[in-house]
């Protein structure tokens, strides 16, 4: 652990058609900083020839390290496995489309060497990316961080340089529902932002979609904030204000005018506002159970098939 200086970790799942330009890119970069890399290659159970064309770097030069999970475990599963495998100083998580530059890596251990602990990529621009995703990404991040106690940076992802400290806490992170940009904040240390502007996906198009990351912000809200459970009790209080209050004026009335209460309209309309609160209610207390639920059952976070390179530390 102590010969090599920086591990870069990259997740992939069917990336084939980049992988030759992600390798062309980022071997000269970390060439000028240094000889003693590794770069950590996880195959996330890819049903193209991703295994094999990582293979074929593996075979031509031992620094870069292959693991092939069992099956698709998703990206933070298999980021999760790269960083309990890499033994740099300084661990670089990327992907493989290359819309997070390689070049920037120099800038992160700049700073690094300046003393910060963790070094972020901040995003000045998104091209190639729609309206409706940079719109919702900025809503996502404004809202969890009027939620939670920690903050998340903005327009902020995965790139970023960390002390082989903050990987060893991040290391002994047990939870298995995991939203890896809120347990980077989470760790805290001294951290320093870097902008650029990020460039379209290379080739291919993104493996998210729009129910995947519903899921993803679902996530991160439960793992990093109780608010969503604590709403309900205000708003139980406040509904509760209003029909004590409506029920006071149906009774006045009463009395002053003689006038009968109406009735199957209001009625209706109550109960299936009520029934629908209701129903609101036990969906969020359901999210959060079923976080529980997997907890609970302390499978591994994700199952490595072989490893292929020098090293085999072992998987959790």
């Amino acid at each position: 652990m102590e010969s090599i200086v920086i591990s870069v970790v990259a997740p992939m799942y069917n990336e084939s058609g980049n992988i030759d330009a992600f390798f062309s890119r980022l071997r000269p970069v970390l060439d000028r900083i240094t000889d003693q890399y590794e770069i950590v290659c996880i195959n996330d159970g890819s049903t193209d020839d991703t295994l094999e064309r990582l293979l074929a770097y593996q075979a031509d030069d031992p620094r870069v390290l292959v693991l092939d999970l069992s099956r698709n475990f998703g990206k933070e599963a298999a980021l999760s496995a790269g960083l309990d495998h890499a033994r740099g100083q300084a661990v670089v998580p990327i992907d493989a489309d290359l819309q997070d530059p390689p070049e920037l890596i120099q800038d992160f251990v700049a700073r690094w060497r300046e003393g910060y602990e963790v070094v972020y990529a901040t995003r000045r621009s998104r091209q190639g990316e729609n309206l409706v995703k940079l719109t919702s990404a900025g809503l996502f991040y404004r809202f969890i961080n009027r939620m939670s106690a920690i903050r998340i940076p903005e327009d902020t992802g995965d790139f970023r340089l960390m002390d082989r400290r903050v990987v060893e806490v991040l290391k002994r992170m047990p939870e298995r529902t995991r939203f890896m940009k809120g347990l980077f904040a989470w760790v805290g240390f001294k951290q320093a932002a870097v902008e650029f502007d990020r460039d379209p996906r290379l080739r291919g198009r993104s493996k998210w979609r729009l129910l995947g990351l519903w899921r993803f912000a679902i996530d991160g809200i439960t793992s990093f904030s109780s608010f969503p459970l604590k709403i309900w009790s205000y708003m139980g209080a406040v509904i509760a204000l209003l029909s004590f209050s409506y029920m006071a004026f149906l009774i006045l009335r009463h009395l002053a005018t003689g006038v009968d209460v109406p009735g199957y309209s209001s009625l209706i309309s109550t109960i299936l506002f009520l029934g629908g609160i209701q129903l609101i209610g036990i969906g969020i207390l359901g999210e959060y159970l079923g976080r529980v639920f997997d907890e609970v059952k302390r499978r591994p976070l994700y199952v490595v098939r072989w490893i292929y390179g020098q090293y085999e530390p072992p998987s959790r």
